[in-house]
């Protein structure tokens, strides 16, 4: 049941990289109405994603890594470094959106040097770590 969520997860993590990407090329080019369309469009994917993953760990439970020694540590260290800033992440995005939306502009870009960064590595590792959980050969 549920199989294919984490598949999904994967996607809409791989859609707010690259929707961020755009969005940071869009605001260096100065094209704000393209910029606030990715960015829109990463946070509304970032929904989306926790959506569909509550609701699969909900049915699921837990999936344990097969993975031993090295490997295993490698993806401990990756999953533990996606988590805390996956949590850390939902606050500065929240207030770097809300700092636009209210026309601070510079004190959304000051906030914003951090947020994307952050942002960006948790929505790729989000992929690294469904790669590695689902697809990585480890026998």
């Amino acid at each position: 049941m549920m199989h294919f969520l984490p598949l999904v997860d994967a996607t809409l993590n791989a859609a707010s990289a690259v929707l961020l990407v755009c969005g940071f090329y869009f605001v260096r080019q100065k094209n704000i109405p393209a910029h606030r369309a990715c960015m829109l469009s990463a946070f509304a994917t970032s929904i989306l994603f926790l959506i569909c993953y509550l609701t699969y760990h909900y049915f699921h439970g837990v999936t344990r890594f097969p993975g031993h020694d090295f490997v295993r540590t490698f993806y401990l260290t990756l999953l533990g470094s996606h988590t805390i800033l996956a949590v850390v992440i939902v606050p500065l995005v929240l207030t770097t959106l809300y700092r636009a939306w209210r026309r601070r502009f510079e004190r959304h870009r000051r906030i914003a040097r951090w947020t994307l960064p952050l942002w960006l590595y948790v929505s790729v590792t989000g992929v690294a770590v469904y790669w590695m959980l689902y697809h990585l050969k480890t026998t």
